[in-house]
């Protein structure tokens, strides 16, 4: 079952949601997201709402005023076609489809900048993840590494900018409820 949810660029003002929505995530949850068994969020909430939406993006799901979803990529200026990503979404919201909409929407906005590869780490035995992956990214390779997936994912180009009276724009962020 597909829900669409608000969605949107993360703000700075999001760290006190970031907060938040860590408490309502599970131990398993916070283990597939960050391979470790974190008690607190792994940095400060702040670090994780300073994008640029350039070489860091994140997009949150929005739902009653809460985030409940979160996907982002970071990308290093020493290689801008490469980005690593991950998506994590309250245990509450899992399986409908809003991580399958946020990764749609992170993949467009990177691929609208020029990101050529997406890559992310991935435990062998999170099949709703390597599920999302194959469905959403097709030629997606799985390499093993120990007890995770090594994962890179070819992006497909954005069509050149059309003359400026048509200009191409990045896809809608905001899909209501």
């Amino acid at each position: 079952m597909d829900m669409p949810v608000a969605t949107r660029p993360v703000q700075p003002d999001d760290a006190r949601l970031f907060c938040r929505l860590w408490g309502r995530l599970s131990p398993d949850t916070v283990y597939r997201r960050f391979h470790a068994p974190l008690r607190r969020p792994p940095v400060e909430a702040e670090r994780l709402v300073r994008v640029d939406h350039d070489l860091r993006e994140a997009v949150v799901a929005v739902i009653g005023g809460d985030v409940v979803g979160v996907a982002r990529y970071d990308r290093t200026s020493a290689d801008l076609s490469t980005a690593e990503f991950a998506v994590v979404v309250e245990d509450a919201w899992q399986g409908v489809g809003v991580g399958r909409q946020l990764v749609e929407e992170l993949t467009a906005l990177a691929a609208h900048r020029g990101v050529r590869t997406l890559t992310a780490t991935v435990q062998k035995d999170n099949d709703r993840v390597i599920r999302l992956i194959r469905r959403l990214l097709p030629g997606s390779t799985f390499i093993p590494d120990h007890d995770v997936y090594d994962v890179e994912s070819p992006l497909r180009p954005v069509p050149p900018q059309l003359p400026a009276s048509r200009e191409l724009r990045a896809p809608s962020l905001l899909h209501a409820i």
